[in-house]
């Protein structure tokens, strides 16, 4: 993650993203969900509104801090 304020190249976003997929999915998995993105296009906005909706505030700080902290012991 960069820290300071400049746009990534479209083909660092590019690879970082393939690199994340790989990483949490595996090879296949992450063929899989790029193919489902491609022939099942949705709309990431309103998906991302819903995302939330039916967790407290208090339910969304404690998975966001349990996330946070397992990243700093990486």
């Amino acid at each position: 993650m960069t820290t300071d304020r400049t746009q990534k190249p479209d083909s660092l976003i590019r690879q970082e993203g393939m690199n994340v997929l790989l990483d949490k999915l595996g090879k296949v998995d992450a063929e899989r969900f790029i193919s489902m993105v491609l022939r099942e296009p949705f709309d990431y906005t309103k998906w991302q509104e819903n995302l939330f909706e039916k967790m407290t505030l208090s339910e969304l700080c404690d998975k966001a801090m349990s996330w946070y902290n397992t990243k700093i012991q990486q």
